[in-house]
């Protein structure tokens, strides 16, 4: 595992539209294993929106997109299992406990399955200029075909 940006597979995301992503998006680049994670922000009156606030199906899928989090935020994040009224799990990151309890507090059919995070970090480690941005057309061509040429390894995680 990565223990810049937590994945195994360096080449797994962006995971919806690759292509438009990499393309229209900017994105934190790993320092140490290259990967691109989206970090497009966009911000309304109920605050920041952004992939990694979005609910995850799997534990693993969200910590694909925890630095990206971290990054935006500058500052550690952890990710909480959230369950709804019907049992349907998700996975969910929050930049505290307050952020988790304030989404609970807004959305009454969901509840956390435990009170601590499944997976968290405890120190925020700053990214630099270049590490955050919009990408080249020679650097997206290069991800992509990588990112195909991996595929087989990462495919049923998604």
């Amino acid at each position: 595992m990565c223990p810049e940006c937590y994945s195994k597979f360096n080449r797994i995301t962006p995971l919806i539209s690759p292509k438009d992503c990499l393309k229209k998006h900017r994105q934190y680049i790993c320092r140490t294993c290259g990967r691109y994670i989206c970090a497009a922000v966009s911000v309304d009156k109920k605050g920041k929106k952004y992939r990694a606030r979005f609910p995850f199906k799997t534990l693993e899928i969200a910590k694909l997109y925890l630095r990206s989090a971290e990054v935006i935020e500058e500052r550690p994040c952890g990710i909480y299992e959230i369950e709804n009224n019907q049992g349907r799990k998700s996975y969910k990151i929050f930049i505290d406990k307050k952020d988790r309890e304030n989404y609970l507090k807004n959305n009454s059919n969901k509840k956390a399955t435990s009170d601590n995070p499944l997976f968290v970090t405890d120190v925020y480690n700053q990214c630099s200029e270049k590490q955050l941005r919009k990408l080249t057309a020679k650097e997206i061509d290069i991800y992509l075909k990588e990112r195909k040429d991996q595929a087989k390894e990462w495919r049923d995680l998604i």
